[in-house]
């Protein structure tokens, strides 16, 4: 096969999407078996899935490899990462995981990886996938879509900031500053428009909001008139408020639930104490 390279990523993109068979999985394997030191990880999930297709996947991976090796690595290893978290043995897992949904999921991850530039954005990615296969779904997948986009768009302090207001309901934009980077600056500094622009990006995107009330239904109440004050403040409001609290918005709150609670691996009979190091030590990039 030639390596040109739109021909090998419309190739790609067909076969990821043909069928209703698990070509995530044979998608997976053919990438993990090509990358040295990672396919063992998940060598044994090779006879769950039909071995049909296999010469073309590897075919048109074997292009791909070429033309990306340092991004397919990184796939590779969280393909691995994400399957060695599933349950295999629950055919409802195996279903999702087949499902053109999930397969259009997992198309958008990839088709979209050049965004991810970080180590952080690499694990988001991971424990997404990872929980739309197994487990509950608080939403649907066009939401999970959107999640995507958000890893992609949003930066790691951003992804900070939403963790910050996840744990601490209520906290200001003083708070979150001195948290994150504990240090003064002044209010016309580039540094203090930036942050409030991290902060406005995230009100404007739902995923974060000043403080509401609300009544037992869900409705939010208007804030009451505010009286007349005795000497009227003549500075605009800072950068580092300290009086305007925020919270999560329900979006924000699944957006947590799916890309920053993540799925340790369950140990198998056989497996060795540096096994068990490995999943203690995957525990501790659990963000919240």
């Amino acid at each position: 096969m030639a390596d040109d390279p739109d021909k090998t990523k419309e190739e790609l993109a067909k076969a990821l999407k043909s069928g209703a068979g698990p070509k995530v999985a044979r998608f997976a394997l053919a990438c993990l078996s090509a990358i040295p030191g990672v396919g063992g990880a998940i060598g044994g999930a090779a006879g769950l899935w039909s071995e049909a297709e296999q010469d073309f996947f590897k075919r048109v991976l074997a292009s791909w490899l070429k033309l990306q090796e340092a991004e397919v690595k990184e796939i590779g290893q969280t393909m691995a990462e994400v399957m060695m978290r599933l349950d295999h043995a629950d055919e409802t897992i195996r279903e999702r995981i087949q499902s053109p949904e999930y397969l259009s999921l997992v198309n958008k991850c990839f088709r979209d990886w050049s965004a991810a530039e970080s180590e952080e954005k690499r694990v988001l990615v991971r424990n997404l996938l990872s929980n739309a296969a197994a487990g509950k779904q608080l939403c649907g997948d066009d939401i999970i879509r959107m999640f995507v986009a958000w890893i992609d768009r949003y930066t790691e302090v951003q992804f900070a900031i939403i963790r910050l207001v996840y744990k601490q309901p209520g906290i200001t934009r003083q708070e979150m500053w001195q948290e994150i980077y504990a240090r003064e600056v002044r209010e016309d500094s580039a540094e203090a428009d930036l942050f409030k622009l991290l902060v406005q990006e995230l009100s404007i995107g739902h995923v974060i909001r000043q403080h509401r009330e609300k009544d037992y239904q869900g409705n939010f109440l208007k804030a009451p008139p505010q009286k007349n004050r005795a000497a009227r403040n003549p500075y605009r409001t800072s950068a580092f408020d300290d009086e305007k609290e925020y919270e999560i918005t329900e979006l924000g709150r699944w957006f947590v639930h799916y890309t920053m609670n993540e799925i340790v691996p369950k140990l198998t009979q056989g497996e060795t104490s540096s096994t068990e190091a490995t999943a203690s030590q995957d525990q501790t990039h659990t963000a919240i």
